[in-house]
């Protein structure tokens, strides 16, 4: 099991960024095993900087480890090699670039967090709850699923919600999962009390399709980037690691959601380099 997490590992060691290029889980449409290098580029692209909004540089030397991607065999075998990628980190923060979200539950096992203390900060569209979907018990349809009922967070919040099903509705009544769906959003609800450990998982198809249309499942009425980058805003030193999923290269229109991934890479940076 990784080194349990503690505050003073998390600000004192570079982040770690690694590619997690697997979609064997993607219903409707693969393609997001091709999005970290996309998101690399992006993020080192000379159209912008190396700089986060809080007025640090990320893109630098010390600003992060880029461990490159993980070169996955199969479904089952790709889930145990993830969960131990990310165990092998010992504790040190990470940003997982997707793939698509079926990637989360095996990195949430693979975290020296105590589980019983873990927050995650979920956006999304989706909720990803459902028990199986097309027979699979492991589709990117259903982390969350597999990660509640193993008791691997004490608290799943999640942000953006706009496709809730009443089989989802009865999973998160189950889980006591906490959701601000659009309209709760609309009308001001916002998380709280988030202390203690916190990842952060991104489906970038919880913002609106204006804003980052390179996802298979679009979902109209969603968050912008400003919203999800108060978000991010709002946490500190408590955040563990974090991923961002289901950018889809194919389907993408000029780079726009590549660009967004990146920008969500470098304030999520932000957030360690500026931790106190």
């Amino acid at each position: 099991m990784a080194e349990a997490w503690n505050a003073n590992t998390v600000m004192s060691s570079p982040p770690v960024l690694l590619g997690v290029p697997f979609d064997a889980a993607s219903s409707y449409r693969r393609g997001a095993a091709l999005a970290p290098p996309r998101i690399r580029e992006a993020l080192r692209s000379p159209a912008g900087n190396n700089w986060a909004e809080r007025i640090v540089e990320v893109v630098c030397d010390d600003g992060f480890e880029d461990l490159g991607d993980l070169d996955l065999p199969g479904a089952d075998a790709a889930r145990t090699q993830i969960e131990a990628a990310i165990a092998a980190l010992a504790g040190r923060p990470f940003i997982a670039l997707g793939g698509d979200h079926s990637i989360t539950y095996p990195i949430v096992r693979g975290l020296g967090t105590d589980r019983s203390s873990l927050t995650i900060l979920h956006v999304d569209a989706h909720p990803d709850l459902y028990d199986e979907f097309g027979g699979d018990r492991f589709s990117h349809a259903c982390p969350f699923a597999r990660i509640m009922e193993a008791g691997l967070a004490r608290r799943l919040i999640q942000v953006g919600i706009r496709t809730m099903t009443g089989h989802q509705r009865d999973q998160a009544r189950r889980f006591g999962v906490e959701q601000i769906d659009m309209r709760a959003w609309a009308a001001g609800a916002r998380p709280h009390g988030m202390t203690g450990p916190v990842y952060v998982s991104i489906d970038l198809d919880g913002i609106d399709p204006a804003f980052a249309p390179g996802v298979s499942h679009r979902e109209p009425g969603g968050l912008s980037v400003r919203d999800v980058l108060g978000l991010l805003d709002s946490l500190d030193a408590s955040l563990v690691g974090a991923d961002i999923v289901e950018f889809n290269p194919a389907v993408d229109v000029s780079d726009l959601t590549a660009l967004v991934a990146a920008k969500l890479v470098k304030e999520l940076l932000a957030v360690w380099r500026t931790a106190s």
